[in-house]
């Protein structure tokens, strides 16, 4: 359908729409207009993705002097290839309707080579950083040279026929998944990882993962010549904030000081051998360095690595200390820093520093000032091009000791190290870990916010909506959450506090391996899958939790009385392994045996995988998931979120858990025709200071009948549901509310005005 929101054209390629992705597109037009950020919070399954592509693309192409690029973040490969494949719906219908002049548009998703190569002899390598070192082994432009000279010296095709074909290496058109990019490569026999990365800059619509943008070291290298009238929406982005986080905080073991050391023997030697045979490439490095590290945006596309982890540019801009600009002097800072790190290691108590102090003890232990750590990273990259080194990974460890120096040199507030000696869950292994933790999530937000002109942060459940901006630090345009239209009450939360012997259910420290709370959660299980048709998925709050409460079943012979009825899978941390247990588990939802999924929320399931339609008809969530509270690096970024942003400690672990229940619960409900129960099975959902922060679309439908349940309770409910739903209703909702408009719909609510829009 074609209709108008203010002065734009939007093509949208379904006949009908949801009230609720009306409302959002007018809201996301706003913030465009305004060139501001915004927050959005849509229920699953109302088709977000569809709204946001038609109406970003239509106002682009309403604008065709000034258009507007569109940046998409997704975080997964799987909800990259979906987003690219609604995309490309759309693109068929502008075309239809606009002929020529949707033609010029250009759409890719880009991610890793793992993902893009198509040379047989690079994707043998097992893993990510081995297909990288693979590829770099064939593509260095010295390893380019010598081929050149010696024909036996092997190289890449596709990366020679790319480099060969030079200007005319260009993708007609069109929209590009990752599967057509690796046929067109190999139809064209042109590297498509190469060729993806290059049409980035000329592409209208780009869909990558979010580390492509908020990691420091990958977006200097990918995202740097992307333009200030981009939009980048970051999908899915409830747990923005720890991607952030992530993408700057480093880990530092026994093991990787061991092979740091490793590494520096082999750089030494081969600076030895340079030494011996090319000294001129070594002088030529150190004259370089005295000029700044300015020159080096001008590498080969083959030969850019990582960039660096901090942020600033001004870094690039000073000249290289002169302690580190001769490559022996620099690696035996490097060792000295090594043997300072391993000396830290050797505790046996838990440590926490401010990087300022920890800084001032290495220039006082180790003589190596602030700036020399500040310019590690870059330093590290510079000595790897001149020593011509592909195998980047073996080298990943001492890449890990500069990645820590630049951050530790380069911040002074948002971060913590945090030394400790064992983990605290099995203090009788001794594993000693000294991290680098940023608890500030705004460091890697902050340029996305100052570069682009609009940045779009949407989810399912981003409640409470107020905390974002502040974890964030931005000030949105519009935050605005939106509640689901239905026509029949197709969703059923429940809130379960007892069991039916009256005794309270929780997942509390004190409560949570009693036998009477046991028993009682296994007795809900047990009650749900004799009425529940189909499957029914389980989240507890750890892995460890999980396990032990199906051992408790299994002895007590719930185990066997759920057996009768479905089928039992477990998730566990081996990706194969679960990814065999889904697989049986549809199976046998198929085949109409019905099948229980015991899952983890915070797990690989719980954040992916969509339990739709019969693959999920109930939804348990035992307990509320908080984070382990007791961990040394949560408990320092809750006291720098109390003494920065004002946040209290506990408004942010509920916030934190309640998002993480919302995430799980939500993976039932896909689309407005499918129906699920939701149970959440602990007394602590009952306190209103808790399910406040749960998202509105839930709530919406959570009475106070729903509330303070015992098992038998829940189960007169969730029969009474079921029966509800297995009568006929009316899919448009004629009768009363509309749920799904049509071109005339939407053209009198235009002339009436958005007010009169009913929900």
């Amino acid at each position: 359908m074609k209709f108008t929101i203010e002065d734009i054209t939007v093509y949208f390629p379904y006949d009908n729409i949801y009230p609720e992705q009306y409302s959002y597109m007018i809201e996301l037009k706003r913030s465009l207009d305004a060139k501001g950020h915004c927050l959005l919070e849509m229920p699953t399954g109302t088709g977000k993705t569809i709204a946001l592509l038609s109406l970003i693309t239509s106002y682009s192409l309403s604008k065709p002097q000034n258009p507007v690029k569109l940046i998409y973040c997704t975080r997964t490969v799987h909800e990259m290839e979906k987003t690219l494949n609604e995309l490309k719906k759309l693109h068929d219908y502008q075309i239809k309707h606009l002929g020529i002049q949707a033609k010029g548009f250009l759409a890719i998703g880009l991610s890793s080579r793992k993902n893009l190569c198509v040379n047989s002899r690079v994707l043998d390598a097992n893993n990510r950083d081995s297909v990288d070192a693979a590829c770099r082994k064939l593509t260095a432009s010295w390893v380019r040279a010598a081929a050149a000279e010696d024909p036996n010296v092997p190289t890449c095709d596709f990366f020679e026929s790319y480099e060969k074909a030079s200007a005319s290496a260009v993708l007609p058109s069109g929209v590009y998944t990752l599967q057509d990019l690796r046929a067109f490569g190999k139809e064209k026999g042109w590297c498509p990882y190469f060729l993806a990365r290059h049409m980035v800059q000329f592409a209208n619509v780009i869909v990558y993962s979010y580390q492509y943008l908020l990691d420091p070291k990958v977006a200097g290298i990918i995202s740097k010549e992307m333009q200030r009238e981009s939009v980048v929406v970051f999908d899915e982005a409830h747990n923005i904030d720890n991607v952030c986080i992530e993408a700057l905080s480093v880990s530092v073991r026994r093991q990787t000081l061991e092979g740091a050391t490793r590494n520096l023997t082999r750089i030494k030697q081969e600076i030895d051998r340079f030494k011996a045979t090319d000294e001129g490439r070594l002088r030529a490095e150190y004259n370089r360095l005295v000029d700044g590290l300015a020159q080096r945006g001008n590498l080969p596309i083959a030969d850019a690595w990582l960039s660096n982890p901090a942020l600033p540019d001004d870094i690039l801009k000073e000249a290289v200390p002169g302690n580190i600009r001769r490559a022996e002097h620099f690696v035996h800072v490097l060792r000295r820093l090594v043997q300072y790190l391993k000396g830290r290691l050797d505790t046996e108590n838990f440590e926490k520093d401010s990087p300022i102090s920890f800084v001032s003890s290495i220039g006082s232990q180790a003589g190596i000032d602030q700036k020399t750590l500040r310019f590690c990273y870059d330093r590290m990259h510079s000595l790897m091009m001149t020593l011509e080194i592909t195998d980047t990974e073996e080298f990943l460890h001492i890449q890990t000791i500069c990645d820590f120096a630049t951050l530790l040199g380069t911040y002074a507030r948002g971060f913590s190290i945090i030394i400790e000696p064992f983990d605290e869950r099995m203090p009788h292994i001794p594993d000693p870990v000294l991290q680098l933790s940023c608890h500030d999530a705004s460091l890697a937000i902050k340029p996305v916010f100052d570069r682009f002109q609009s940045v779009v942060i949407t989810s399912g459940t981003l409640s409470p909506i107020d905390l974002y901006p502040k974890l964030l630090n931005f000030h949105p345009v519009v935050s605005r959450s939106f509640t689901m239209s239905l026509t029949r009450e197709c969703i059923c939360p429940m809130v379960l506090t007892r069991g039916s012997d009256q005794l309270p259910v929780s997942t509390k420290f004190d409560m949570r391996s009693d036998p009477g709370v046991v028993r009682n959660y296994g007795k809900l299980l047990v009650e749900m899958v004799a009425v529940v048709p189909d499957g029914i998925v389980c989240f507890f709050v750890s892995y460890s939790y999980m396990d032990g409460i199906i051992n408790t079943w299994n002895e007590t012979g719930i185990l066997k009385e759920i057996m009768q009825h479905k089928l039992v899978f477990i998730e566990t941390q081996d990706v194969v392994e679960t990814t065999l247990a889904l697989d049986n588990y549809r199976k046998a939802c198929d085949c109409g045996r019905g099948a229980v999924f015991f899952s983890v929320a915070r797990g690989k399931v719980a954040e992916g995988i969509d339990f739709d339609r019969h693959y999920g008809r109930l939804v348990i969530m035992y307990g509320v998931p908080f984070q382990y509270t007791l961990s040394k690096i949560l408990l320092a970024r809750l006291e720098y979120l109390r003494d920065t942003f004002q946040i209290k400690e506990g408004d942010f672990l509920t916030f934190d858990a309640l998002r993480q229940a919302a995430q799980c619960v939500g993976r039932v409900i896909r689309s407005k025709a499918d129906y699920g129960m939701m149970i959440f099975a602990d007394k602590r959902y009952s306190r209103h200071d808790k399910r406040s922060k749960l998202p509105s679309w839930i709530l919406s439908h959570l009475g106070d009948a729903h509330l303070n349940l015992s098992t038998d309770m829940a189960l007169h409910i969730a029969k009474e549901f079921l029966r509800k739903m297995a009568q006929p209703y009316d899919k448009t909702g004629t009768t009363g509310r509309k749920t799904l408009l049509c071109q005339e719909d939407i053209e009198k609510m235009e002339h009436a005005g958005i007010d009169e829009m009913q929900f």
